[in-house]
């Protein structure tokens, strides 16, 4: 999906000489980012074996000239993290087709804890929805059936739907920075699962069939996704403001409890309306999932 090399020229495209502190002279360049040479002086390696390891040729590099060229690449922890699983990947590393993702029970007791008062999401490690409470539901996908995610076939996945359903994209007001926050995790994760061979085609699907997609993949930004503000213009009860949170779960650490919290008094109240009708529909209880 994503090679070291690849990843380290993306990142020495990105930093100027003027950056580090690098003397030019006045001499013409033909890219504005560090060369290789000079990237491997700064990071204390030989030329040579700098060349190999962005061209995929060095069998291996060990965390401290990983440490080294991340310092002089100002690479930030989440970009450091990705450069270091980058390198643990074998040259050619073969996909495989891994089993379905199942909520952990503990997950599923956390979430019915919360109640339906709090929008809840659970996420497996491609963004598929695992779970949700009534009230997640209706506020981010009630246009989508709320048993779909018990059918590992038929999950709703969340990538998907922020760039391939037009009804998601006209319900967030902040579209484009969360969807940069979306391809900038999906990085992240395929740098820890280059062998998902369901990620690597949820990355060429959404590369293929959407254009905002494949130029945001072709940033190479990495990030994780931890905490953020989403502005919906929600199609019941109009504009609701949220700011969610990820809680990460020991027992299944790729699976991310997403939970909503309003952040004023207009939004508060429009959760409260979709949390009085979910609880008025007729669905099986969250428990029904274990």
């Amino acid at each position: 999906m994503e090679s070291l090399g690849t990843f380290l020229k993306s990142r020495r495209d990105r930093v100027t000489p003027a950056e580090i502190g690098l003397r030019t002279y006045g001499t013409s360049r033909r890219v504005p980012g560090l060369r290789r040479e000079e990237l491997a002086q700064l990071a204390g390696v030989s030329a040579g074996y700098y060349t190999r390891l962005e061209q995929g040729q060095a069998e291996t590099a060990s965390e401290q000239v990983l440490d080294a060229l991340a310092r002089v690449l100002k690479l930030d922890q989440v970009e450091t993290v990705h450069l270091h699983n980058l390198a643990r990947q074998s040259a050619k590393p073969g996909l495989s087709e891994p089993p379905a993702e199942e909520p952990h029970r503990r997950v599923l007791a956390l979430l019915e804890s919360l109640g339906e008062a709090t929008p809840a999401i659970v996420l497996g490690r491609r963004g598929d929805v695992l779970a949700w409470n009534r009230t997640g539901h209706a506020l981010f996908a009630e246009h989508t059936p709320y048993e779909a995610p018990r059918d590992p076939e038929q999950r709703p996945s969340i990538p998907r739907m922020f760039f391939l359903d037009p009804h998601t994209r006209e319900m967030y007001r902040n579209w484009h920075e969360l969807a940069r926050v979306h391809v900038a995790y999906l990085r992240l994760t395929a740098g820890r699962y280059p062998t998902d061979a369901r990620l690597a085609g949820l990355i060429g699907e959404l590369s293929m069939h959407s254009h905002d997609f494949a130029t945001m993949w072709a940033t190479g930004d990495v990030a994780d996704c931890t905490v953020g503000a989403m502005h919906l213009q929600h199609p019941t009860v109009g504009a609701v403001n949220v700011d969610y949170q990820v809680w990460l779960q020991p027992d299944s650490p790729d699976h991310r409890v997403e939970i909503y919290t309003a952040n004023d008094s207009t939004s508060s109240d429009a959760v409260r309306v979709l949390t009085q009708q979910s609880g008025r529909d007729d669905q099986p209880e969250l428990s029904e999932h274990r």
